[in-house]
């Protein structure tokens, strides 16, 4: 901090905060060293090259100077109401699903359905990035479905894939946990034809290039006020995802980006979660109690819902309750389940939600890393 010339954050939230949380001290004394650089990602990596149906209607539409200039594709906003541009746009969506079907059916003997709304959460492994969350949402769409068999609800195929540190048992604990689920709903013939889960393993950037262009919806549901930027949120956003998520990291700005009719957002805000944790009021116990959908599917971790598991799942049942849930799952839970089913009634009209596909790929250049670059390049190392 004292011997460098530059300290940046890598969103604007993630800046503030390293502002006036973490080094508030050093921000007095060196307030012009703090400044931002939103992170990017290679828009022709993970458009250009592992979207090529896509990418090759977006250069028929606009040209091809997209590829070497991301904020192009800005030009995109003109075709929100030009029905052939968004048949094309459903058609390169539909055909990467079933191309991604294909291939989990070849991997994993498992059927997917490609009309089906493709749900997808893929990063790293992290209590904060709330993969349970997820996972309990999950939990309590399987339960309303076996109770409510009638129940009318849209296919949803939930996709998770990523990696945990080796020695880290809450996150490894985690991915067990949605594979026992996925082998729960995925041989329920009850359930399974609405339903469906899967987890892909060895996630790397070649698989990367696989998932994003088949999700329409991008889970970004991290603790807000944790996450410093991500770029996942971005890279499915350039392919035509639809965000859920929190206000935290860079999902801020794509949010200002797309504008608030273009992502679904829910749960706490940073400075409501730093309050929380500065005036220790967070009670999850209160939560637990409170909600009976959620307390049944907090319960189930630990009840023998998961036949022959035993006590697998306790670390995760304790993290909630004994430990007093540190990432505010229990607090989210509700905010998230509602804003998630109210996805399924917006999709089905299919004018509407490829508008909002198309806004938010035309809004990503800004996140391309040759714009992170030029501002490393001319504010930092002055190059």
């Amino acid at each position: 901090m004292i011997g460098c010339h530059s300290v940046n954050g890598v969103a604007k939230l993630h800046t503030e905060i390293v502002k006036s949380q973490v080094f508030q001290g050093f921000n007095v004394i060196y307030p012009d060293k703090f400044n931002n650089k939103t992170n990017g990602v290679s828009h022709r990596r993970f458009l250009l090259h592992a979207n090529p149906s896509l990418a090759g209607f977006i250069t028929e539409a606009i040209g091809p100077k997209w590829i070497e200039d991301p904020g192009e594709l800005h030009k995109l906003l003109e075709l929100q109401n030009d029905a052939v541009f968004l048949h094309y746009l459903s058609k390169a969506k539909k055909q990467n699903k079933i191309n991604f079907a294909g291939a989990v059916k070849a991997k994993f003997g498992l059927e997917l359905d490609p009309s089906s709304i493709f749900d997808i959460q893929v990063k790293r492994f992290h209590a904060y990035k709330r993969q349970l969350l997820n996972v309990l949402k999950i939990m309590d769409l399987y339960n309303r479905l076996k109770e409510q068999p009638r129940l009318a609800m849209f296919p949803q195929t939930f996709v998770f894939a990523g990696k945990a540190a080796p020695g880290y048992y809450y996150a490894k604990t985690v991915i067990k946990l949605i594979n026992t689920l996925a082998q729960k709903i995925n041989n329920d013939p009850e359930v399974n034809q609405l339903i469906k889960v899967v987890f892909l393993e060895n996630f790397n950037v070649t698989l990367a290039e696989k998932i994003y262009p088949v999700a329409d919806i991008s889970e970004q549901i991290s603790t807000a006020s944790k996450e410093a930027s991500g770029t996942g949120n971005m890279k499915f956003m350039m392919n035509g995802a639809i965000t859920l998520g929190t206000l935290d990291g860079a999902t801020v700005e794509i949010r200002d980006a797309v504008g608030k009719e273009n992502i679904f957002i829910f749960g706490l805000k940073a400075e409501q979660v730093i309050d929380y944790q500065n005036r220790g009021a967070y009670n999850s116990w209160e939560e637990y109690q409170a909600n009976p959908r959620l307390k049944r599917v907090v319960d189930q971790l630990i009840n023998n819902f998961f036949k022959d598991c035993g006590n697998e799942f306790r670390v995760l049942y304790d993290s909630l309750l004994t430990h007093n849930d540190e990432f505010f799952i229990l607090k989210d839970f509700n905010s998230y389940v509602e804003t998630a089913a109210q996805i399924t009634g917006i999709y089905l009209d299919e004018q509407i939600w490829h508008k909002k596909a198309l806004a938010n790929i035309a809004q990503s250049g800004i996140f391309s890393s040759d714009r992170a670059i030029r501002e490393y390049a001319g504010a930092i190392w002055q190059v």
